[in-house]
């Protein structure tokens, strides 16, 4: 079972020997960064610092920073479950593309452990700052890297709603905080979050905005899951911890939050009022520019008596990003199938950022068969920002990058096996020419067949394997020396 609340998870870590405590008073201008990235890098524990200068409030890093802890924040034995869970949602009928998605996530509202429930009152609720009370000096923002254009919070869950539909959006995007009172949206073109402030700007109305902070761990991981506009993220939050999420009324929009996180900030924005944003070094591990977006400002703020605030360092992989990558990629594999029912397995490698490149089995079936699949990627949701798809045939490992490599290496032409076009790339892509798109590559690293122009003597060369008899004889006589 997952973790009703951050400070659950946290308590559990520090039984489990996975978090030290920081008593020595910490800077959250560079040297915060610098020791959680270390910790990170290195394969270390959870961090709560105690002692952040200029903030009264504990800080929580690296709480998801290695697969150990990200599945047991979620209740997990392995990313596997999960998977597991929405492919047996998503039989017998087997649906076909986006609509098929919904239909299977559909099945989740009847199902009465995952909906999420309102309560009247709430922890996050105990103390509430309104007016000239709010001061977001007081919270621990971090300036991480040299370069970046002020202090961010970089895990705060931003609800917003749509005002034509009502639909909620549950996203996590970094917020520079500018003053006492005002953030910056750093909302990119892709994102939900930002189609609900277009809708309204177009409406001529604000948009109400609430910011939590210190959520339970499946909420947390739900905000960061490319799931459809339509699909709530407080449903999807349910169905990976099992169990129902509290939520409660905001004070002053409307909006729900999670009843156990530890910090709320709410605000309304109105369109037009923006203020130069970044520069910010990013999960890219290059800086991404300074550019004008949405500035809010924040009228109050809910938090418990002694909150525990949350945050992550971002930048040159591997990062806390990875483990929560590595469940993305984990527990969408079956939703992939059903848009793609001829992917056998894919891996988004951390270094790429996830999102730059994936390496994709198939059991090849006819001619061109990798050309179809890499045409259906770049038309999957937000899987159309991938710059890289390498397919390779459905005996290579695709976790194994050697192998892959080795496949990538030697079975191409690349005046026949490589597919280039041109599509959109994520907001912070910063190697296209063009900012919002770019060129995209696809390698056939499959076995090429007559039917695709491969007619050389003896066609196709056969790989090399070991004698099995042979094999199994050595592993028998041999075994003592450890082969």
């Amino acid at each position: 079972m997952a973790y009703d609340d951050l400070r659950g998870l946290l308590r559990a870590l520090e039984r489990d020997g996975d978090l030290t405590r920081v008593t020595a008073e910490v800077d959250p201008h560079l040297e915060v960064g610098e020791i959680t990235d270390r910790v990170n890098k290195a394969g270390g524990p959870a961090l709560l610092f105690e002692n952040v200068k200029g903030s009264d409030m504990p800080l929580a890093m690296n709480v998801f920073g290695t697969d150990r802890r990200m599945l047991k924040a979620l209740g997990l034995d392995s990313y596997s479950e999960i998977g597991e869970k929405i492919a047996g949602l998503l039989k017998p009928e087997l649906p076909q593309g986006f609509v098929g998605m919904r239909e299977a996530f559909g099945k989740l509202g009847a199902m009465t452990h995952v909906p999420p429930r309102k309560v009247k009152s709430a922890p996050v609720q105990e103390v509430v700052l309104e007016g000239g009370d709010v001061d977001l000096d007081a919270l621990p923002a971090l300036f991480t890297w040299p370069g970046d254009g002020g202090s961010f919070f970089n895990l705060g869950l931003t609800h917003t709603k749509d005002p034509d539909s009502g639909v909620r959006n549950l996203g996590l995007y970094r917020l520079q905080r500018h003053d006492r009172r005002t953030i910056g949206m750093h909302w990119q073109i892709h994102k939900d979050s930002r189609n609900h402030y277009q809708v309204a700007a177009r409406r001529g109305e604000r948009l109400p905005v609430a910011i939590a902070f210190g959520c339970p761990p499946a909420v947390t991981y739900a905000a960061t899951a490319p799931l459809p506009g339509d699909i709530d993220e407080y449903l999807f939050a349910g169905f990976v911890q099992g169990k129902r999420v509290e939520m409660v009324d905001c004070r002053t929009v409307p909006l729900q939050v999670p009843a156990r996180a530890e910090v709320v900030l709410e605000g309304w924005l109105t369109p037009g009022e923006t203020l130069p944003e970044g520069p910010f070094g990013d999960h890219t591990g290059f800086y991404t520019p300074q550019e004008p977006f949405p500035a809010l400002t924040i009228d109050c703020v809910t938090m418990r008596r002694r909150p525990v605030f949350q945050s992550i360092v971002v930048g040159r992989p591997p990062t806390e990003d990875g483990p929560l990558g590595r469940a993305t990629e984990r527990f969408f594999l079956p939703l992939l199938k059903v848009i793609i029912p001829d992917i056998v397995d894919y891996h988004l490698p951390e270094a790429g950022g996830f999102h730059n490149c994936a390496i994709v089995s198939i059991d090849k079936k006819y001619p061109k068969h990798a050309q179809k699949v890499m045409s259906a990627i770049w038309g999957a949701h937000m899987m159309s920002l991938t710059k890289l798809i390498i397919v390779v045939d459905a005996d290579c490992d695709v976790h194994d990058l050697h192998e892959v490599a080795w496949r990538a290496l030697g079975n191409t032409d690349y005046s026949r096996d490589l597919m280039l076009t041109e599509g959109p790339v994520d907001h912070l892509d910063h190697a296209s020419y063009q900012q919002f798109w770019g060129g995209k590559a696809g390698i056939d690293a499959t076995a090429k067949w007559p039917e695709e122009g491969y007619t050389r003597d003896g066609g196709w060369p056969e790989m090399i394997v070991s004698d099995p008899d042979t094999a199994r004889r050595v592993t028998e006589r041999w075994k003592e020396y450890g082969l």
